[in-house]
């Protein structure tokens, strides 16, 4: 197993209910060890950039408008396969679907408001990670 590390946000409607410490344990207790962490309020610059992906799809606005609403806090989580950990301690995007235990499962709203993001593969991780903490250098 290869350690490697992985980008997570912890989203406007998971910060504006205190829940970062909550989520956070969550990650710990799964094996992953917090590397870099900032609280920030994304602009929406940042997040049209960050979601660019989905520029063309009918949500767009809307999840850019989400993003900016409150502040958010990312991260750099490091482990063992830590972004298939990261993936399955999220749980599924619909928090209906989640299994029981995960973040999703136990904190997200709707399927809009859902907690959480993580990079969903080694270049997201990359990329996601050089977007938010280029100046930085993060220690493990």
């Amino acid at each position: 197993m290869a350690t490697e590390r992985t980008f997570s946000i912890i989203k406007p409607d998971a910060t504006e209910r205190n829940l970062t410490g909550k989520i956070n344990a969550v990650f710990e207790d799964a094996g992953l060890r917090i590397v870099g962490q900032r609280r920030i309020r994304m602009t929406r610059a940042q997040a049209e950039q960050f979601y660019g992906e989905h520029k063309e799809r009918p949500f767009f606005g809307e999840l850019v408008e989400f993003m900016t609403s409150a502040p958010v806090v990312i991260q750099v989580l490091e482990g063992e396969n830590a972004i298939l950990k990261h993936r399955e301690v999220m749980g599924a995007t619909n928090p209906a679907n989640a299994a029981e235990g995960t973040i999703r499962k136990l904190f997200a709203k709707s399927v809009g408001e859902n907690s959480v993001h993580g990079s969903d593969g080694p270049e997201a991780a990359m990329r996601e990670i050089a977007l938010f903490f280029k100046d930085e250098e993060i220690v493990g």
